[in-house]
């Protein structure tokens, strides 16, 4: 039985980043079999047509998904976490359809690319993450990787392998929020680097506002480090249920009632179950995690002196301004002010991130199938030896 990540997916992962696409076995038509690729001088010339055309479908899938991820959802994250920050709103845009005008008022006025700020402290932010989880899973027995035959004791070695390096990134994640949330109108646009400048000045309290509201890194250490482990264990909890379930259903359809070999996979059978899963995965958690996040946002935010857009109509400015003590505090100041929604402020541009999300997989799914038509690739039963 091949071995099935628990946490953090399948045994098949897309390195986030460097745009590495790696699977674990893979059976797709003449071209490989049981995981190995057949001597390019022993296949015909329609074998090595099918190979080629596979590994590019792959790489093409892995950067399509990357890119959706990462680049095209960026201005749905920056304007929700505007609408999360911003406790002056009267418009909670909880549905997706008010969201749009307002979005596209900003960049009418401040230009499309205020869209896309922070993106670059964003990448940053990531590669700190997975760069220190890297180097203290090669100096410490704690585990980077998990699956179904694991111990507790992995298990716990893993997750608390995710806290530190939730921690790590948690000054650095603070500066990148400060760089997403801010108006271009009301600051200058900050270099790709300056992030880790400001994260290392607000970790030691230098050059950093000096206000009474700004909160000690130790008082976020709860709120994010929550936030960041139930993200991890929820979304890979139910990333491995779906796959498991799509994976079975997928051997059933294969298999031959009369015993004959099993009808072998495409590229699009192998990583297609994967993408949906991490997709409702991810989804699904946000949405059960939104609460949570709006109170991390507004914690992190709190006595940096940010000037965010006004989320209302897109016109004008808003300073942030807030005296939260803790994040009970702030649940409970949220719910008092602002009413239940409150914590449900941008919802609606989550819809519209991952109704793109789920719009751009349909068309890798359609591509795929048509140009498999136009190469004449299709499943292939493998002739008895």
């Amino acid at each position: 039985m091949h071995n099935k990540n628990v946490l953090g997916g399948s045994g098949a992962e897309i390195n986030e980043g460097s745009g590495d696409v790696r699977r674990g076995e893979l059976r797709p038509d003449d071209g490989v079999q049981q995981g190995r690729t057949v001597p390019s001088e022993l296949q015909t010339p329609k074998q090595q047509q099918t190979e080629i055309f596979q590994r590019v479908a792959g790489l093409g899938i892995g950067i399509a998904t990357l890119l959706t991820e990462n680049v095209l959802s960026h201005p749905f994250i920056v304007f929700r976490r505007q609408c999360q920050v911003n406790y002056h709103a009267y418009r909670y845009h909880v549905q997706p359809f008010s969201v749009v005008q307002v979005i596209i008022n900003l960049q009418r006025n401040q230009g499309v690319a205020t869209m896309w700020k922070g993106l670059g402290s964003a990448f940053v932010v990531q590669g700190i993450g997975l760069g220190s989880e890297t180097i203290i899973s090669e100096v410490t027995p704690l585990a980077k990787e998990i699956h179904v035959y694991s111990t507790i004791k992995q298990l716990f070695g893993h997750l608390a392998l995710k806290a530190i390096s939730a921690t790590i990134s948690l000054p650095f994640f603070s500066a990148s929020l400060v760089e997403e949330v801010q108006s271009d109108i009301a600051s200058e646009r900050p270099g790709v680097f300056d992030c880790i400048k400001e994260g290392f000045c607000r970790l030691v309290g230098w050059g950093i506002p000096q206000t009474t509201n700004l909160l000690p890194v130790y008082t976020l250490l709860l709120p994010s480090v929550l936030h960041s482990l139930l993200k991890y264990i929820i979304s890979s909890i139910i990333q491995f249920v779906i796959l498991q379930v799509m994976q079975r259903a997928q051997e059933l359809r294969l298999k031959d009632p009369s015993g004959a070999p099993p009808i072998q996979r495409s590229v699009m059978e192998a990583y297609f179950p994967e993408l949906l899963a991490k997709f409702a995965g991810n989804f699904m958690t946000d949405v059960i995690l939104y609460p949570l996040e709006t109170v991390n946002l507004r914690l992190h935010l709190q006595g940096t002196r940010t000037i965010i857009d006004n989320t209302d109509n897109g016109y004008g400015v808003i300073p942030i301004s807030t005296r939260y003590e803790g994040m009970f505090e702030c649940f409970a100041a949220i719910i008092a002010a602002e009413g239940k929604a409150g914590l449900y402020k941008g919802f609606g541009a989550l819809l519209l991130q991952y109704a793109l999300h789920a719009t751009i997989l349909k068309m890798i799914q359609v591509i795929y199938t048509k140009l498999a038509e136009d190469f004449s690739i299709g499943l292939k039963r493998p002739s008895p030896q």
